[in-house]
């Protein structure tokens, strides 16, 4: 007979889809929370717990310097557990019935302006080469598209239509999203395929593949678009992810409708999309006070 635990597993993969990653995060914080429960206060298995016993789990995780954002996470992997045990009439109520989560400081992303997209392109020039290519274009998709990091990794050769002209990515929770590309990228996929045909490799069913023909990893994406920006732009943040923000805005800021960018970021709701307004409102009030009659 499987383990509470074991079943929750089987319940984030089939049921939710959660990717590997998100299934591993949240067994390994129940895991944890079951380690410190027990270290502490001598109970085996967490079924029976009570909510001062996750209070206390709370405050030794933030007096060990865990920043608040960590600690909801592994909160919302507690709450998720215990939705679970309700769901399966394990347990009547959850510990995590009144649990509030921490206040977290708003931290405003700072995209890239037009003009360090502009000056980026003068600097990187014409590449040539399967390494220059691909470089180029994982770049320009990230700003043409504004799909996620571990989309682009994720992005299979069947996946890229030329012929319709779009994308077809796997977002979160496995849903499957479709994408229009411009007919500049389109462009570009068609010289990078060229270049890739050499490389073949192991890795050849992903779209962007390394040297050896192998699937690019996370970190290597990361180092790519910071090593870029790194030449035209001094924000602190250069990362795939602001990247994606800076394709938001710069799509609001130029009259986009907010559905249409929800639709193109793969969000679920307006509310996560709605966090790339301020800047577009920055825009808005700078072309407002420079337009009206009275802003003199």
């Amino acid at each position: 007979m499987k383990s509470n635990k074991e079943a929750f597993r089987d319940y984030l993969q089939l049921e939710k889809k959660y990717s590997p990653h998100t299934v591993n995060a949240y067994l390994n914080d129940v895991s944890f929370f079951e380690m410190f429960n027990e270290a502490n206060f001598g109970q085996k298995g967490i079924e029976g717990v009570n909510y001062s016993q996750v209070r206390s789990w709370i405050v030794s995780l933030v007096d060990e310097g865990v920043s608040n954002v960590s600690v909801n996470r592994k909160m919302a992997s507690l709450k998720s557990f215990y939705r679970f045990l309700l769901k399966t009439k394990q347990i009547e109520v959850s510990p995590m019935l009144k649990h509030r989560s921490l206040k977290i400081p708003k931290v405003v992303q700072v995209p890239f302006s037009e003009k360090e997209l502009a000056d980026l392109m003068r600097v990187v020039g014409n590449p040539v080469g399967f390494v220059e290519i691909r470089d180029r274009l994982i770049v320009d998709m990230f700003y043409t598209t504004g799909m996620r990091r571990a989309e682009l990794i994720g992005l299979l050769v069947k996946g890229v239509d030329l012929s319709s002209g779009v994308l077809k990515v796997l977002g979160k929770r496995n849903k499957e999203r479709i994408i229009p590309i411009l007919p500049i990228i389109a462009v570009q996929i068609e010289c990078y395929l060229k270049e890739r045909e050499r490389v073949g490799g192991i890795g050849e069913n992903y779209f962007f593949i390394s040297q050896k023909g192998l699937k690019l990893s996370e970190s290597f994406v990361y180092r790519l678009i910071n090593s870029y920006f790194s030449r035209v732009s001094e924000k602190v943040k250069k990362s795939p992810h602001v990247l994606r923000h800076t394709f938001a805005t710069h799509l609001l800021n130029n009259g986009a409708d907010l559905n249409s960018v929800k639709e193109l970021l793969g969000h679920s709701s307006l509310a996560s999309t709605q966090v790339y307004t301020h800047n577009s409102l920055a825009e808005l009030k700078k072309v407002y006070a420079g337009a009206h009659p009275r802003s003199e």
